[in-house]
């Protein structure tokens, strides 16, 4: 719906967005690991003066089984105030909500009632086959010309290669395929941007074989998985160069560029180092005309008991951080860091992006230590802080527990369970949980929890084009 007035939770600036009203509300994913059941999207209270606040208040299930939600995004936001945006009057209204193994694509309207979207728009596996050749949609974000949708896997059974689909703004038809000129991409996972530079960075999982049945020992040890970060031209929709981190360094996921449009840096996680099963965090940046990217954290694996670990990790008698999510703060001086492995999720502070310091940290879960949350500290919590949230002020972090179906299963052999946790970001800097909020077992009605977005927008939803 087009509005005479751009959306008033558009922001022409990451300095206006800090000054945003806080959320009122949380969507939440979450999904039947068994498929027999549909999966939902879950609708849970964030305003402290609430008297539901911190509990699931609305619930929408989806009209199918087996679709494993697990990425989602907003069908607009604050880059629909670029200059050359040719769609400045459309809502944040809509949520675009891929199912990661089913390959459909839901629309759900959030404005006659936010705490109940409604599905409008149901695009089946066909719809993305046939115009664009995808399929196993995973990553949504708006852009100014229309809904980018990241695929991991290839149309007609192909398992490859991944890329990127556009959808249009308010009919939600699949437009076709983003690329022009691929260049040497295949492996996908993540697509982000610097608009200011024309320039789209993708970074690189697996195709669908490689990853909807857990993890494959073989591949992992054969240097198989992603490990690299490809930079596009934005306009001309064509592959300009590659950095490869080395093969040692395994699954290349969540990009998290600078909001300031004038910067050309950016933060992308890598999951494991097959060599000593650490993780660490990058920063790609352009130096004489081309992209490099430079090692700036590395989180150590946590030796432990052989017989505390689950059959995957036995062998090597240590529990890596698994580094899964990264999300940087909207005036990008900080970057949260999940540890999914060892239940940590870190804060550093990045005012100097070669140079971050820790500034905060929680423990909530973890395979070996199954860190209790406070409100119930007689609970051990399986899983651990995965996807990660920040409010635009900066001064909220959600977390979920779930990874993906068949690795929570893996590493997590005992059950993965299901919670959220709100963690507040102190006046000196560290992490502290909410004790009101907890949302978790019977609250997620036996389904897995996986992304969030908040009401209006928050870190990882908007980009913008204006300093």
């Amino acid at each position: 719906m087009a509005l005479w007035k751009p959306d008033p939770t558009f922001y022409p600036s990451p300095r206006d967005a800090l000054l945003a009203p806080p959320e009122r509300l949380a969507y939440v994913c979450a999904f039947d690991r068994s498929a027999e059941r549909p999966d939902a999207i879950a609708v849970v209270d964030t305003d402290p003066g609430s008297p539901a606040y911190g509990t699931v208040v609305g619930w929408t299930d989806l009209p199918n089984t087996g679709d494993e939600l697990h990425h989602f995004g907003w069908n607009a936001c604050s880059s629909a105030l670029c200059p050359y945006a040719p769609h400045p009057h459309v809502e944040r209204r809509y949520l675009i909500v891929p199912g990661l193994r089913s390959s459909r694509i839901h629309v759900y309207d959030t404005a006659p009632d936010p705490r109940q979207p409604k599905l409008v728009r149901l695009l089946e596996p066909e719809d993305l086959a046939k115009r664009a050749g995808y399929s196993r949609p995973h990553t949504v974000h708006c852009g100014p010309e229309g809904i980018y949708v990241s695929a991991l896997g290839g149309a007609d059974g192909a398992d490859g290669p991944g890329g990127v689909a556009l959808l249009d703004h308010t009919s939600f038809d699949v437009l076709g395929r983003w690329e022009i000129d691929r260049g040497p991409q295949y492996l996908a996972y993540d697509v982000w941007w610097h608009l200011g530079h024309d320039i789209v960075v993708t970074s690189e999982w697996g195709t669908p074989s490689m990853i909807e049945d857990g993890v494959v020992a073989e591949l992992l040890a054969g240097r198989k998985y992603g490990h690299a970060l490809h930079f596009w031209d934005l306009r001309k929709r064509r592959h300009l160069q590659t950095v490869d981190l080395g093969d040692e360094h395994q699954m290349t996921l969540e990009l998290r560029p600078a909001h300031d449009p004038t910067k050309d840096y950016g933060f992308a996680n890598v999951v494991i180092n097959v060599e000593d099963l650490s993780a660490s965090v990058w920063v790609w940046h352009r130096e004489h005309g081309s992209f490099k990217a430079t090692k700036v954290i590395t989180i150590p694996a946590e030796p432990a008991d052989a017989g505390l670990l689950p059959p995957v990790l036995q062998p090597f008698g240590a529990v890596p951080p698994l580094v899964t999510d990264i999300d940087l703060t909207v005036d990008d001086r900080f970057l949260l860091v999940s540890c999914w492995g060892t239940g940590r999720l870190l804060r550093y502070d990045v005012t100097d992006p070669f140079s971050p310091g820790l500034v905060g940290e929680v423990r909530l879960g973890g395979i070996v230590t199954r860190a209790a949350h406070p409100t119930a500290p007689d609970l051990p919590l399986s899983g651990g802080p995965q996807m990660v949230e920040i409010s635009r002020d900066g001064r909220r972090v959600y977390v979920t527990n779930s990874l993906y179906g068949a690795w929570d299963d893996q590493f997590y052999p005992d059950g993965v369970g299901a919670w959220m946790a709100k963690l507040d970001v102190t006046e000196q800097g560290a992490l502290e949980p909410d004790l009101r909020f907890f949302p978790h077992g019977e609250a997620f009605r036996g389904l897995r929890v996986h992304q969030t977005r908040l009401q209006g927008g928050d870190a990882s939803s908007d980009s913008y084009c204006y300093p």
